[in-house]
């Protein structure tokens, strides 16, 4: 993997010049995918047609829904910047950006609001780490019944080296006033339609300044592609992908809850541990979601696949803690009666995807399901049994393969 720490002339040259404006924003490709989903139409264009991306699964142009092509996560641990999934809310935001002129505004319940170029940024003391980064409706399309919103595969998500400042040391260059309640954040873009919410998210003050949150200018090594959050995006670690402000340009103190649309009204889920519903029931009290759950996923085969009969079989794959780190990695081929430990790769950090591997013996020609669970390190287990909400959010069943053995 390489150093996280890149030159500052690399990051403040920026992408300045760089636009999707002056002709369609996708085009579409001969290619298909088929995202097998369950409640509704499968198949997807593939297309390398938006800027800095290779070929990507297009859910939507405009504003631009990009899914990674599962195959990616099969090829390591760290998703590439090209390969890296793209989910904005509105599609309203800058095509250019000058580096030089850039300011991050902090203002609000602060002691002197500040604005913080990206050469003062750079100035301040490092923060680098590797998290993964999950669209809260990741695997919508796989539930049932079927929910409104982006009908995802597995492919919303990603896993980074993200390199910035801690927010906490940003918020400190403008003094947080006693009463501090929250922190809100926004960024560049803006609601295409007159009266619509500009996307806004907060955290709890201790939150913001636990010194994990962090500002990110760089990706993997290299600065953030444009439509991944240049020239700033906010990294939340364990958390999903709602808070992760792209383009973050303005931090507001509040000395209140923040009371908004994206915090008070979407975003939500039923109160319970796995934001679990009754499909056509009130959901009840709700929630915003929050911390992400264990999630695992066999990469080393496809859906269908024909495996050799009487030999043995090697099958991988990656796994995550959610909030925390990979405890163990097991599969079943008996839907679940037993369970055979998996080997674990490299441990990159609680934040992080881990590699897991394992050997089946041979096996008798026929069908073959795969079950693959997850434990963290806190003691949390991928569950059997699949949750629904009315948002389509939080999946964290175990995941199932089926092949082919003859």
């Amino acid at each position: 993997m390489t150093n996280g720490m890149i030159g500052r002339r690399q990051l403040l040259a920026g992408v300045a010049g760089l636009g999707l404006a002056g002709g369609p924003l996708e085009r579409l490709a001969a290619q298909q995918a088929d995202l097998r989903l369950p409640g509704g139409p499968s198949l997807r264009s593939l297309t390398r047609d938006f800027p800095e991306k290779g070929e990507m699964i297009l859910q939507r142009g405009r504003p631009p829904l990009l899914e990674t092509p599962f195959e990616v996560f099969d090829q390591g641990i760290f998703t590439p910047n090209d390969r890296f999934f793209v989910r904005w809310h509105w599609g309203d935001f800058p095509t250019e950006i000058d580096p030089a002129a850039f300011r991050l505004k902090v203002h609000g319940h602060v002691a002197r609001p500040v604005e913080l170029s990206l050469a003062e940024l750079l100035a301040m003391p490092a923060l680098e780490y590797a998290a993964v980064n999950q669209c809260a409706g990741n695997s919508r399309g796989l539930f049932e019944p079927r929910v409104p919103g982006a009908q995802w595969r597995h492919g919303a998500m990603g896993n980074a080296l993200w390199t910035g400042v801690a927010l906490r040391d940003v918020l400190s260059r403008a003094g947080v006033l006693p009463g501090a309640v929250a922190v809100r954040f926004a960024g560049l873009d803006e609601p295409a339609v007159p009266d619509a919410p500009r996307f806004v998210k907060s955290l709890a003050i201790d939150h913001a300044m636990d010194g994990e949150v962090m500002i990110a200018h760089a990706q993997n090594g290299a600065r953030l592609p444009l439509l991944n959050g240049y020239p700033l995006r906010l990294v939340v670690p364990g958390w999903y992908s709602t808070y992760w402000i792209k383009m973050l340009s303005d931090i507001e103190v509040l000395d209140r809850a923040d009371d908004g649309y994206w915090m008070a009204k979407a975003y939500r889920i039923p109160a319970n541990a796995t934001g679990d519903a009754v499909p056509g029931a009130p959901p009840g009290e709700t929630v915003p979601i929050t911390r992400m759950v264990t999630r695992s996923w066999i990469t080393s085969h496809q859906h269908g696949a024909r495996i050799a009969a009487g030999q043995p079989v090697a099958v991988g794959g990656i796994a995550m803690g959610g909030d925390q780190g990979v405890a163990r990695v097991e599969l079943s081929r008996d839907g679940g009666a037993s369970w055979q430990e998996a080997r674990l790769g490299r441990d990159a950090g609680r934040y992080s995807f881990r590699r897991f591997d394992a050997d089946l013996p041979p096996l008798p020609p026929g069908p073959l399901s795969l079950l693959v669970r997850a434990t963290n390190t806190g003691g949390e287990v991928q569950p059997l049994t699949p949750n629904w909400n009315g948002g389509g959010y939080m999946r964290g069943v175990v995941e199932r393969l089926d092949l082919i053995v003859g």
